[in-house]
């Protein structure tokens, strides 16, 4: 069988278990595609989402305006995102090497922790940012002491204290190892046994998906209710004009928050959790063991897209973001500029109207 170990859990393949004894076939050919493909597509990702996420923290920083709560949480997740893609680099370049790591140990450790890191610091950010979307649009009124800056703050600490301190296994025990059979040193986790493999794996599926991911559909998905309960009424009424409008977007807007999340982070969860099944012997086979090398690849691959589009879909659609990134940028554009954007504000007026309660309040 074709063993590779893998970018951020350890491969089941690694393990040197009785699994070695059978002789699966060789694919080789695969994984050359793989080694071409990959490095590529997350490159690009990585360009995107950095210039997003540099534009983002950018246009929050130089406008003289003071940050929204929701604001607050979306700079927190763009540095999360930023760092996060920042460090891709290394690891597609380890992939062109065929998973021969070629920087060292310290940046093993480093960069790998850093990843951890603003993995569970970006989904517990999207997590801040659905409570607050929840407690704008379902309970207004009696929770507004919660929904202050001071505390928005605090929250980003705690988030990111949590994320160091679930990273710690991973750079404690991330080494630059030597595998004879396929003659690389592999940036790889050294676990002292099978059980932390199998504890690791666990703790990123559930605290660093599961709830989470359960959290986020509940907050948007209720706040999805009480948006559609709310144009039901205004229906009743007959209420005309751009209230029915502003539900419709908010709605898709947060439709948009959760499908997307959902899309670019369950498969690579998936595949983590058949690992888990896979190291216990739950299930056994060639079959399985090539399933999950090609598989954590391909999901791990598509997880990365995630912090490329958050700037789209958390931002950029967002309430007087493009008026701030006007702004900003219009200091920096001759004057004639200034015309053109005179021109677009009055145009955009409208549509910011019925984005005023679109959960970035």
């Amino acid at each position: 069988m074709t063993e590779n170990p893998l970018l951020n859990v350890p491969s089941s393949n690694l393990s040197d278990n009785k699994r070695n004894e059978t002789i699966c076939r060789d694919l080789n050919d695969w994984w050359e595609i793989v080694y071409y493909i990959v490095p590529k597509y997350i490159n690009t990702i990585c360009i995107i989402g950095m210039l997003g996420n540099v534009l983002v923290l950018f246009t929050y920083s130089l406008h003289k305006g003071p940050l929204k709560i929701a604001e607050i949480y979306l700079v927190n997740l763009a540095v999360a995102d930023l760092i996060f893609l920042m460090c891709l680099p290394f690891w597609t370049e380890n992939i062109r090497n065929e998973f021969n790591w070629p920087f060292g140990n310290f940046l093993c450790c480093s960069t790998s922790a850093s990843i951890s890191l603003n993995m569970y610091t970006s989904i517990y950010s999207l997590v801040a940012v659905s409570v607050d979307r929840y407690l704008t649009f379902v309970h207004t009124l009696n929770h507004r002491v919660i929904r202050c800056k001071k505390m928005a703050k605090g929250i980003c600490l705690l988030i990111w204290l949590f994320g160091i301190f679930l990273s710690i296994p991973n750079f404690m025990f991330r080494t630059v190892k030597h595998f004879p059979l396929w003659n690389i040193s592999a940036c790889t986790l050294d676990f002292p046994t099978q059980s932390w493999v199998t504890a690791e794996n666990l703790v990123f599926n559930i605290v660093g998906f599961a709830l989470p991911s359960t959290a986020i559909i509940f907050l948007n998905f209720s706040t999805i209710r009480s948006l559609q309960k709310k144009a039901r009424e205004r229906r009743a009424l007959r209420t005309k004009g751009c209230k029915e409008h502003k539900g419709t977007k908010a709605t898709r807007l947060i439709f948009t928050v959760v499908l997307m999340f959902l899309l670019c982070w369950t498969p690579y969860h998936v595949f983590v959790f058949l690992d888990i099944l896979y190291e216990t012997e739950v299930i056994k086979g060639c079959f399985w063991g090539e399933l999950l090398n090609f598989g954590e690849q391909f999901g791990y691959t598509l997880a990365t897209t995630n912090s490329c589009i958050n700037p789209l879909i958390y931002v950029f659609v967002g309430k007087y973001f493009r008026q701030k990134a006007l702004e900003v940028f219009s200091q920096f554009i001759p004057c004639g500029f200034s015309l053109s954007w005179v021109a677009f504000k009055e145009k955009s007026s409208y549509f910011n109207m019925f984005q005023v309660r679109t959960g970035l309040t």
